[in-house]
């Protein structure tokens, strides 16, 4: 091994013309199969990536039922139409998925609905 620092690298590297740089790219993809393309793409991507769109669809999830674990068990038979041991089970095996796929507003909702009734809840 050559006793070649870093430094030294990285200063030789700073004095390279772009078409030097360039050629030594194509050189290193040669000689080591691989591929600069996608690197340089994918840190150029951000700066010219399209605003992030806003999440329109949530899953609410029963965290932990609480105390009060008839109320609880109420509001799930209310908000989702389960009979009574079906929505009992839900409550018992938390967390467990209660709706999914429904627009903000309504998970808020319901969400609010079984935190009021004692339960702890997350929207994802």
């Amino acid at each position: 091994m050559s006793n070649v620092t870093k430094e030294q690298v990285v200063q030789f590297l700073e004095n390279l013309t772009l078409m030097q740089a360039a050629e030594l790219v194509k050189e290193l993809e040669e000689k080591f199969g691989v591929s600069a393309a996608a690197p340089m793409a994918f840190a150029a991507a951000p700066a010219a990536a399209a605003p992030v769109e806003e999440k329109t669809e949530f899953t609410v999830v029963l965290t932990d039922a609480g105390d009060k674990k008839i109320n609880v068990i109420k509001e799930i038979r209310a908000i989702t139409g389960l009979g009574l041991k079906e929505a009992k089970d839900l409550v018992e095996g938390a967390p467990k998925e209660v709706k999914a796929n429904i627009p903000k507003d309504e998970a808020a909702k319901i969400k609010d609905v079984l935190e009021k009734a004692g339960a702890k809840v997350e929207l994802k």
